[in-house]
């Protein structure tokens, strides 16, 4: 049981502040308070943009002492990894084995972040035909870094943000998902434990329509780095004209089951990842197509494996599937799935609710128009369709508006070189599902996906500058 409850202030030019008003956050299990967090007002936000710029303008931040700072957040991460993941836990309902999981991660995501500072080097141009001048390049920070981050991955999301900005040299103002900002309140803490220059890191909290819409329309921000849905990324993209944006966006991700591939391995995986972190991920297993020929076996396995799935405690650590972000969300996807049996589809297991919590629910004779098939569901659901030939799976994947990653269990070499190219997602994950990522890997979808990539080292390359240098040899 809880005993007290956490009052958290907002991070600001080096300074802890309290501002007039709070934001009440829940355990997402038990639905006691857990915290209360600052929020920020239009002159708390002003402040924060203007420390950010003038740390850029006026802070030495030399790259090697950024390896420093990046790799001293990285050992206090892993040093206070069980207290991390009991927040994430009870804020975001995480499981707790898989939030210890996203703690080790943000610490190698700040690992990685940190040495990519050595590699930020500019390249000589060769002088092809003009005589008497020397080109090159140099790379520079771009500038004060906005990272708009959400609610599922409140810390590993985070890192993926901060700790390329920081590495590139930039200034960042984090904004938290405001329901699960307490970690990254105590990821700021441990920064400035690890020595982040002052006005390097601003953390406002508050909702999009106020904090968000500030940042959006100050143009003294160069960067903007957000994951969430697409009509937010939209309005992104259209507020802020020509600056710079990378955009993580929705996706319906799809894994296809081909007939020669390990049928009941391909279930077992399939079955687990469709339902981790109540599907809130956004490259969750949301569509599986499987070949006809070995569908009734495909099935007979996945729907075993489902049933073994325990739901509840996040804190118990036999728990696979926790709650829900909140009870809105579970009703939502609640009236989905009623829609889609209204309208002909088959639910195999699962549609069931208790609160926030919705069981991981198969559903099947799904068809276009569904939204639990055709939307981002970012729930515990899952639907199984299938096909004749290889082509017509590739069909169905692409036949979406969404691009993130794609999955394929099959057995022919041939195929898994070829899949890539005939895929419209910006990953390929081959032998495994679509919901797999490294933090060290490029990541980032296609169309309404988003555009850019993360993973540090790509990151980075889209948070500095290429300046070209000429210099005549002649004068």
């Amino acid at each position: 049981m809880q005993t007290s409850i956490l009052n958290e202030k907002l991070f600001i030019n080096g300074q802890w502040i309290q501002s007039e008003n709070t934001h009440k956050v829940y355990n997402k299990y038990t639905g006691e308070l857990f915290s209360e967090i600052g929020i920020a007002d239009k002159k708390l936000v002003d402040q924060a943009i203007a420390a950010a710029v003038y740390a850029h303008k006026k802070t030495i931040f030399t790259p090697d002492y950024r390896y420093k700072v990046l790799m001293r957040a990285a050992e206090l991460l892993l040093s206070h990894a069980e207290e991390f993941a009991q927040i994430i836990a009870k804020e975001g309902g995480k499981p707790i084995t898989d939030a210890r999981a996203e703690v080790n991660r943000s610490a190698s995501t700040f690992q990685i972040a940190a040495d990519e500072t050595k590699k930020l080097v500019g390249e000589i141009i060769p002088n092809y035909n003009v005589q008497g001048r020397f080109l090159y390049t140099i790379k520079k920070p771009v500038g004060v870094v906005a990272a708009i981050t959400p609610f599922n991955f409140p810390l590993n999301l985070v890192a993926h943000k901060v700790a390329p900005a920081l590495a590139a040299g930039n200034p960042v103002i984090l904004k938290p998902a405001s329901d699960t900002a307490t970690i990254a309140i105590k990821l700021c803490e441990l920064l400035e434990k690890a020595g982040v220059p002052r006005g390097y890191l601003q953390c406002v909290v508050g909702s999009g329509g106020t904090v968000g819409e500030q940042l959006l329309n100050d143009e003294r921000i160069a960067h903007y780095t957000f994951t969430g849905s697409p009509g937010v990324g939209k309005h992104i993209q259209k507020t802020i004209g020509l600056r710079k944006a990378t955009l993580e966006l929705g996706s319906n991700s799809a894994t296809i089951v081909h007939s020669d591939a390990d049928i009941n391995k391909a279930a077992a995986k399939l079955a687990k990842m469709s339902f981790a972190h109540a599907g809130q991920i956004c490259i969750s297993v949301q569509r599986i197509f499987v070949q006809k020929s070995v569908k009734e076996r495909f099935l007979e396995k996945f729907l075993q494996e489902v049933s073994h799935l325990k739901v509840g405690d996040p804190l118990d650590p036999n728990t696979n599937v926790g709650p829900m972000i909140n009870v809105k969300e579970a009703e939502r996807i609640e009236q989905w799935v009623k829609e889609a049996e209204e309208d002909g589809a088959v639910i195999l297991t699962g549609g069931k609710r208790e609160g926030s919590i919705f069981y991981p629910t198969v559903v099947t004779n799904v068809r276009k128009g569904m939204k639990v098939s055709d939307e981002e569901v970012f729930a515990p659901v899952v639907t199984v369709s299938d096909y004749e030939t290889i082509e017509e799976a590739i069909e169905l994947v692409n036949d979406s508006k969404y691009g993130l990653q794609a999955g394929i269990y099959t057995s022919d070499l041939s195929l898994s070189y070829k899949i890539p190219y005939m895929l419209e997602v910006g990953g390929v994950v081959i032998n495994d599902t679509c919901c797999f990522r490294t933090d060290q890997m490029p990541y980032g979808g296609v169309k309404e996906s988003g555009n850019g990539k993360e993973g540090p080292a790509y990151a980075i390359q889209e948070l500095v500058e290429t300046v070209t240098v000429v210099v005549n040899l002649e004068e």
